[in-house]
Formats: C-alpha cells, sequence, structure tokens
C-alpha cells in the first residue's frame, strides 16, 4: 500500500505539489543532554533547506532539490564560518548534480566528476534532513533495505542499511555507526539516539526551532585551580583574526615559560573537542596539567572556528598561523619568549617541525602522533582500512575500490588546496631541517590514523640533522587519541567509555617540558 500511495503522489499534478505546504522545523544533537548541533530546516514540495551548526564548527547552507523519481538531483552547498551573521556572504559555494552513476560538483568554474551508485542519496554530517531521505524511502519501500549513498563530506559511496525495529522505530547504519530512530508512518524522524556516541536527536516543529541556541564551550579553570584563564584575540596570517584562551599559572614570581598548541586535521576548537566517549578535550588536560607545573598554555581556535576567522588553508598557512602566534607570546609581559615550546597533535604534529625548521629559538616540540609519511601514503591506507570494513563491499570488488577512491581524492585536490599540500608533503624531508629544537615524539601503539611504525621514522629523521635532542615514547594499547585502546580503530571511537587522555602520556609530556622550559 505504501508503494502505491507514493506513486499516487508522484503522478499528482504538477501545481497541486507547488500548493503543499511549508513544512519548518529543526533537529537537535545533543550529548547528555546539552545541544552540540542544531540543523534548521524547511520543506516545500521537493525543495529541501536548511542550515547546520555544530558547536565551533562552519556552518552549512544547502538546498535540495528533488525530481519526480523521487531522487534528489541538485544540491547547492555553501559554507560560512562559524560565527558568521546572518548576512554574510559564504566563503565557498559547491552546486552538485546527482546524474545516473555520478555527482557532478562545480565549485566556482572548476567542474568534477565523482563516480557513485545510481539511484544513491546524498548524505551529510550532522544533517538529519538527509537522513530522513533514507528512512522516508525505507518506508516506501517496506523498511528492511539497503541504499546507496553518496557523501556530502567526503565524495565516497557508502551503503546505508535499514532495518525495523519496532512498528515506529528503524535501525540505520551507516559506515558502522549504528542510529535507532523514532519514525512516523511516512518515515519522518521524530527523534532517536545514536547509541555508541551517547547522542540523543531531538525534533522540533515549527516557530519554536527559531528560538534554538548553541551554548557556548566553558573554558574556564576547574574550581581551584592554580592558573588564570583569559579569552585573547591576535593576528595571523595575512591579519585574520585568530581567538582562543592564555592560561596563566597563579603562583608564579616572574616571568613563565609558555606551550602553543596545535590542533589536528579538521576545522578544529581550541580543546580539540571531539564528542566521543563523553566529550574528548585534549588541549584543555594539556593546559590544565602544565598550569599545574607552572607553564602558560596558549590554545587557539582553527580559522572558520570559535572566535577565529578567515578561510581554510593548508598546513604551510597555519604554520604562519603558528608562527603569528609565537610573534604574539613574546610580546606579552607575562611570557618569557626565550622559554616556549609547541605541542601539536596528528597534523599539528606535523606543522610543529616545520615551525622549528625556522625557529630555532623554540625551547622544545612534542609531536603527538605526529606523522612521517606523505599525506597520499596516509590517506591510502586509511581508505583501505575503510573499505576493508565495509560489509556491503565484496572483497573481490576491493581492488577497484582502492583505485576508485584514490581517483576521487586526486579530483578534489585542487591546486593550492590543503589536500593538495597534504597529499605531496614529505615530514621526513622536514625533519632532516631541525636540528636545534629538542623533538618529543609520543606515539599510540594501537594508532590507526597515524600507524605506530611512523614514530621511529620520525626520530631518525631528526638525528639524521644533527639533532642531538630527540626521545621517542611509545605507549602500549593508546589509540591515535592517547586514550586507552586495545583495537585502536576509528570505527570504534564511538564505543570508549574513557575521555580522559592516558596519565602515562600526559605525565611524559610534562616532565619532558618542565625539564628543557625551567632552564634559564
Amino acid at each position: 500500500m505504501r508503494i502505491m500511495l507514493l506513486l499516487a503522489t508522484l503522478l499528482l499534478p504538477a501545481g497541486l505539489v507547488a500548493q503543499a505546504p511549508v513544512q519548518r522545523g529543526a533537529f537537535l544533537l545533543l550529548l547528555k543532554g546539552d545541544t552540540i548541533a542544531v540543523e534548521r530546516f524547511t520543506e516545500h514540495g521537493d525543495t529541501l533547506a536548511g542550515r547546520s551548526a555544530a558547536r565551533g564548527q562552519p556552518q552549512i547552507e544547502y538546498q535540495a532539490v528533488r525530481g519526480a523519481d523521487g531522487l534528489v538531483h541538485t544540491i547547492t552547498m555553501s559554507v560560512f564560518g562559524a560565527n558568521a551573521p546572518a548576512d554574510a556572504a559564504p566563503i565557498q559555494q559547491n552546486v552538485i548534480t546527482m546524474r545516473g552513476d555520478s555527482a557532478i560538483v562545480m565549485s566556482g568554474t572548476r567542474r568534477i566528476g565523482i563516480a557513485t551508485k545510481v539511484g544513491a542519496l546524498p548524505l551529510m554530517n550532522n544533517s538529519f534532513l538527509f537522513t530522513e531521505l533514507f528512512t522516508r524511502r525505507a518506508r516506501a519501500l517496506g523498511d528492511s533495505v539497503d541504499i546507496p549513498a553518496w557523501s556530502l563530506n567526503g565524495g565516497v559511496t557508502l551503503t546505508v542499511s535499514i532495518r525495523p525495529l519496532t512498528t515506529d522505530s528503524l535501525q540505520l547504519t551507516v559506515a558502522g555507526q549504528e542510529h535507532r530512530l523514532h519514525v512516523d508512518a511516512t518515515g519522518h524522524i521524530l527523534g532517536g539516539t545514536l547509541p555508541n556516541q551517547h547522542l540523543t536527536i531531538l525534533r522540533v516543529a515549527g516557530s519554536a526551532a527559531a528560538t534554538i541556541t548553541l551554548g557556548k564551550p566553558d573554558y574556564s579553570p576547574p574550581a581551584g585551580a592554580p592558573y588564570t584563564a583569559r579569552e585573547v584575540t591576535l593576528k595571523g596570517q595575512g591579519g585574520i583574526t585568530l581567538g582562543g584562551t592564555l592560561t596563566l599559572p597563579t603562583d608564579a614570581t616572574g616571568k613563565v615559560p609558555a606551550v602553543l598548541t596545535i590542533t589536528g586535521s579538521g576545522q578544529q576548537d581550541r580543546d580539540e573537542s571531539i564528542p566521543v566517549a563523553g566529550g574528548y578535550r585534549l588541549f584543555r588536560q594539556i593546559a590544565d596539567t602544565l598550569g599545574r607545573r607552572g607553564i602558560a598554555v596558549l590554545r587557539l581556535d582553527d580559522r572558520m572556528v570559535g572566535a577565529s576567522a578567515g578561510t581554510i588553508g593548508t598546513s604551510a598557512d597555519y604554520a604562519d598561523d603558528v608562527r603569528a602566534a609565537l610573534a604574539w607570546l613574546r610580546q606579552q609581559p607575562e611570557i618569557d619568549g626565550n622559554r616556549l615550546a609547541l605541542v601539536g597533535h596528528s597534523e599539528g604534529g606535523l606543522i610543529a617541525p616545520m615551525v622549528a625548521a625556522t625557529d630555532s629559538r623554540l625551547k622544545g616540540a612534542v609531536l603527538m602522533a605526529g606523522p612521517s609519511q606523505t599525506g597520499r601514503q596516509i590517506i591510502t591506507f586509511q581508505q583501505k582500512q575503510a573499505i576493508d570494513a565495509e560489509p556491503s563491499i565484496a572483497p573481490a570488488a576491493r581492488d577497484s575500490a582502492y583505485r576508485a577512491a584514490m581517483v576521487t581524492t586526486d579530483s578534489m585536490a585542487t591546486p593550492g588546496s590543503w589536500l593538495a599540500f597534504f597529499l605531496s608533503h614529505d615530514p621526513l624531508a622536514t625533519a632532516k631541517r631541525v636540528s636545534k629544537v629538542p623533538i618529543l615524539i609520543l606515539q599510540g601503539a594501537t594508532d590507526h590514523q597515524v600507524t605506530p611504525e611512523q614514530a621511529p621514522a620520525l626520530e631518525k629523521a631528526f638525528r639524521a640533522a644533527g639533532n642531538r635532542d630527540v626521545t621517542m615514547r611509545l605507549f602500549p594499547d593508546l589509540n591515535h587519541l592517547f586514550l586507552p585502546d586495545p583495537s585502536g580503530l576509528p570505527s570504534g571511537y564511538a564505543q570508549l567509555r574513557d575521555n580522559k587522555v592516558a596519565p602515562q602520556a600526559l605525565g611524559a609530556m610534562a616532565d619532558w617540558l618542565v625539564a628543557r622550559l625551567t632552564k634559564r
């Protein structure tokens, strides 16, 4: 009966469809009752429009138009800064056309064709209106279905599996992530959970959606901490505004040493917050640990995130932002500009040596899961790992899937882009230019994002530069986030129960930094 009703709807005259009422609402994503993402949307006939905002992240505005076949044919996506006013111009805009087994992406005057599957529906992070396309399709086809999905965030094709739980609920699984969704008879999502990530989905209807706001993260020190925290702004490369938090020990006499943190890939807030295990905040923990050892810490929001402006750059651009932040620290009356160090995680561990190679005044650089391989090697490994774990891809089809994934990646690596730089940059060549700045390499033994063998390769390259102060520490059972995790697979992060960075890693870092930053 549902299929017959769907066909009847598609056969209605176009004028009747145009008169369909406008549906307005919002989806909220909550972590332990705290709203971390809001998606406001409208639906009018075959047009879906909305704006998705996750705390501290760039905002995504979209419009999707469906055809008579029920598939989405065109999508317009605009990217805005995290704090952009309502009338701001987008900093990036793409138009995607879904045609047969291809997605055609127009970015400015550049046209990129990416292979997908016939009948694929678009999928976007933090968009439950796009997720609802799948649940509505499932309701129309009988609830238990596998539907191809084309990711708007990565350009890859996935399979969305939907299975009934009760008469009014479905289980939706994509890339190993489980959603338990409460739906109505036509598949509209009324609410649900992502149980492995401890996240709750709520739907708000009508005018109430316009009043919902995201709370601001708390960057204040914990009660009784022997340090203060203040909001700061400074100018990065090209004069862009960078905002963050400076923590300062309260019991210091005279100027204090300081550490500048550098986040990993993707647009990150100053804490490198990740909503796993109840909320992971790597750099907040580092600032607390070092603040209790008499060291100031400056942690900054990435460009386009939180209090920072600008547009997405390359790792080299971010290295220039780090240099500007070091120059700012050296001008602060509380800070000893001759006792500065860097702490970088993941891509931050790639950027820190780039800065250390040009700033011999630094007293140290800590690389947490810093890569030694090129981006091409890293992405090839990560894509293979994801494809091997995808149950919808048969073993016999994996070789072709590997090749297709890399072709897609290369098609997105436009000249001057972050991806183009990352694919070609050689961290070992940079390490061989760092001869004077002391280096600490920290690595989790179960890391599947920056694999453990990369740490000794980095150590060897720094020593080849003649650097006499190079230390490497490998920690058993710690993953890429330096959380206890025997498997270390990124697909298992959602199941982690501990959000605290392992004390042995924090202790090793703090002891090493104190030994080098307290020397005058």
